[in-house]
């Protein structure tokens, strides 16, 4: 492979896992997907990195969802006041996107599916979609979905409406177990938006949200 990019095998290989597992890193973004089939070598060395010194790990659902309320001005309700101190602390010596992005791989699990094209308003009234248009980007207007999903509602949905996996399928769901209302408050802050956009395979959203994201850390501090 060529300098720079590795396919699915070879990062499964560098990683130590499965094909099925590297696949799963690049859909949720624990490393970067650049095009169909080809990972971002360095992200894969970050990945490596992170795991093995393991000096830093990632925040659960509950924490994750409160760093993105702070980054985005929002009360934090749902952690206890020794908790929400420490995480106040821990977004201010975050050291870059990089890092902040490796915490918050555990806030959502990332699935990607095809769909027939008559599922696809279904879909979209049923989920909970960022709003793209704040970093400056169009929201698609063909047949692909991006939204977020409760966990448990994710068998249900797949089976009524006859989603299939696939990993470079249009339909991208992000589903959750945490508080579905305080997910519905929080999904439409330029944090989340930025978020998503930054382990997009597309370079141009990709940079978007990492700006994003780079602005709002430095403004939390």
């Amino acid at each position: 492979m060529a300098d720079g990019f590795l396919s699915i095998e070879e990062t499964a290989n560098a990683l130590g896992v499965s094909t099925r597992h590297a696949r799963r890193l690049a859909d949720s973004g624990a490393v970067d997907r650049i095009a169909r089939g080809l990972v971002d070598r360095a992200s894969v060395d970050r990945y490596l990195r992170s795991h093995r010194q393991g000096r830093t790990r990632a925040w659960a659902e509950p924490t994750a969802w409160g760093a993105v309320a702070f980054l985005s001005g929002r009360d934090v309700d749902w952690l206890g006041t020794v908790q929400t101190s420490r995480l106040r602390t821990a977004l201010r010596e975050t050291r870059d996107v990089d890092e902040l992005l490796t915490r918050m791989r555990d806030r959502t699990r990332v699935r990607t599916y095809e769909a027939h094209r008559a599922a696809i308003p279904r879909l979209r009234a049923l989920v909970l979609a960022t709003d793209l248009r704040q970093l400056g980007i169009s929201d698609a207007v063909d047949g692909s979905v991006d939204g977020y999903l409760a966990e448990d509602d994710l068998d249900r949905v797949v089976l009524t409406l006859g989603l299939r996996e696939a990993t470079d399928g249009t339909v991208v769901l992000r589903t959750t177990g945490f508080d579905t209302a305080r997910v519905r408050g929080l999904v439409d802050t330029l944090t989340v938006a930025a978020l998503d956009a930054a382990t997009s395979s597309d370079p141009r959203l990709r940079s978007a949200g990492r700006r994003a994201l780079d602005d709002a850390m430095e403004a939390h501090r």
